[in-house]
């Protein structure tokens, strides 16, 4: 009885566990097929209409979904459908689609699915459901030559006027290079261009395939279209914000978009004071016959021809006119510069040699480190083509530079620690507490007239944070550029986007230095009406007894009070 007991346990094991596994295993496809491969196998849902749920077995396999099982969409389902009565429910395809699914849930579409809005399409009403195709494969909806038809469907006014249209003709054609309804309204973010900017339609939509080299080309259209447009009132109003000015398909139309010969089209001749006056109410024959696209290369266009024989004597007259002013006034400014070298109040003594020649260094290699590093950044532009096409010939000069100015300062470090000059130079150029009280009393004298004018030492705060400026930034400049000159190296120690940083540091660092010694440097030594036009201590090392600081006035008793004169520079003290 025992030997039986235990034998029955065993296959009721044995029976439960087969069917614990089988429960288990996912849903096999030809379960499914057993009743969906029956063509004639169909359901009437709730509002009465017989709906067809046969899967051809064939198409299945033949699509991307080929090697996928039923339960992998319909997840939903157990092994007990259909017997338990329940109807599978919608497939999400954002398991396994999510970032397709999300530009969807932004696009025009999505938006109308979110507010509930009925009969809104979705992912199987444009890729299919079983027969699902690659868009590049020819049996696929999404074909570019069937792409049309399957918007049509929900769109059917549209897909006949794109039809119609020279897009819609190139894609009847087996032509790929034609425009398609995705090309314009994107993919899965489909687009209402209807509130977009003038710009983004005319450079993000029609810009993108008529300023391409190869369409042009293939289609035989005019290589300046986008060019031209943009360079007119009504492209530079769009690049500029505004929304009245017309853009590529205020012209041109939306969907059914015609050459100018045919007969329809919105720009052929006989249309066009209808067009025009969309935008210019009035407008009349003349008017309409102003050109878009100005090229000033139409021969048969007798505006074009006048035009252009104008531009070039405006060129001709600009260059003379302009050349004749700038070469007057640099003799002038030379003139004057001369005399102010040979003035005879330059006999205070302001720079030595060392100093001059260190400065002529320091001079030269920014001048050159800021022309090859800009070069080297924005290789397209009018200041890079005295480097040549080669980067090489931009990168080794820069780096040339860049050597000669951290020698420089090399050589300054040992001129400041072991000559006692440099040791005095670098004691007067060291802030304190006083130059916060002058940079006070200083910009009170500037904003006001009753102030009177402050007296500063041998070097005042304007000096002083100018050469501590240039010392933080021979580093900064330094220790970076050789960062990115070394990457090899320095991503030994440190890690890739260390170098990043230091090209961004780089970058800014210069702009920073450039813009600093333009509006700073350069109106102290040239600009400043005390100085003007040019303060010649960089070169003989002498400044004018008449705006030096007292300090420098060896012959000047230190108790011996100032005097401040007339011709004294702001923020200087007199003799």
């Amino acid at each position: 009885m025992r030997i039986e007991l235990r034998l029955t346990l065993a296959v009721l094991s044995a029976v439960l566990l087969a069917l614990s596994s089988r429960a288990d295993e996912p849903i096999p496809n030809s379960d499914c097929l057993d009743c969906h491969g029956q063509s004639d196998f169909t359901t009437t849902n709730k509002d009465g209409r017989v709906i067809s749920l046969f899967v051809d077995a064939a198409r299945l396999k033949a699509s991307v979904h080929a090697t996928n099982l039923c339960v992998g969409c319909h997840s939903d389902l157990t092994a007990k459908h259909p017997d338990d009565n329940v109807a599978a429910k919608p497939v999400s395809c954002a398991a396994c689609h999510r970032a397709e699914t999300k530009s969807y849930l932004a696009s025009v579409h999505g938006l109308a699915a979110q507010r509930g809005e009925p009969g809104v399409p979705e992912c199987q009403d444009c890729h299919g459901t079983h027969d699902i195709q690659p868009p590049a494969a020819p049996g696929s909806r999404l074909y570019f030559s069937k792409l049309g038809a399957t918007c049509g469907e929900c769109h059917a006014d549209e897909a006949k006027e794109v039809a119609e249209s020279v897009h819609g003709r190139a894609t009847a054609k087996g032509d790929r290079l034609g425009a398609t309804c995705t090309d314009c309204h994107s993919e899965h973010r489909i687009q209402d261009l209807r509130n977009d900017s003038g710009l983004t339609i005319s450079a993000e939509v029609c810009g993108k395939c008529h300023a391409s080299e190869r369409i042009n080309t293939r289609y035989r259209l005019p290589a300046d279209r986008v060019k031209t447009f943009f360079e007119s009132y009504h492209g530079l109003a769009v690049q500029y914000g505004t929304t009245r000015a017309a853009n590529c398909a205020s012209c041109h139309g939306y969907h059914r978009i015609l050459p100018s010969s045919d007969p329809r089209s919105s720009i052929n001749p006989a249309h066009l004071v209808e067009t025009c006056g969309k935008c210019h109410p009035g407008a009349n024959a003349n008017f309409a016959l102003g050109k878009i696209h100005v090229d000033g290369n139409t021969d048969g266009d007798m505006g074009a021809r006048v035009s252009r024989w104008v531009r070039r004597i405006y060129l001709i007259l600009i260059a003379v006119v302009v050349g004749f002013l700038g070469l007057h006034n640099l003799l002038a400014w030379w003139k004057h510069a001369m005399a102010a070298l040979r003035s005879a109040h330059r006999t205070v003594s302001r720079m030595d040699r060392a100093q001059r020649t260190q400065h002529l260094l320091l001079l030269l290699s920014f001048f050159i480190l800021a022309w090859s590093g800009f070069a080297l950044k924005y290789p397209d532009m009018w200041f890079s083509r005295v480097f040549g096409g080669d980067e090489t010939v931009r990168r080794w000069v820069h780096r040339a530079a860049g050597v000669v100015l951290l020698g420089t300062g090399f050589v300054h470090l040992i001129y400041v620690l072991a000559t006692a000059t440099g040791r005095r130079l670098v004691c007067d150029l060291w802030l304190r507490r006083k130059d916060l009280s002058d940079l006070a009393a200083n910009a009170r004298y500037l904003v006001t007239a009753a102030s009177p004018k402050p007296r500063f030492g041998r070097f005042g705060y304007p000096e002083k944070v100018e050469y501590w400026a240039v010392v933080w930034g021979t580093i900064i400049m330094g220790v970076t550029g050789l960062m990115i000159w070394l990457k090899l190296d320095v991503t030994r120690v440190l890690p890739r986007w260390a170098i990043e940083v230091a090209t961004t540091i780089h970058y800014y660092e210069a702009i920073l230095a450039c813009l600093a010694i333009v509006v700073w440097h350069f109106y102290h030594v040239i600009f400043a009406p005390e100085v003007y036009p040019l303060n010649w201590a960089w070169w003989d090392g002498k400044a004018d007894d008449r705006v030096h600081h007292p300090a420098d006035d060896a012959s000047v008793a230190k108790d011996t009070p100032a005097v401040p004169r007339a011709t004294d520079k702001p923020g200087k003290s007199a003799e």
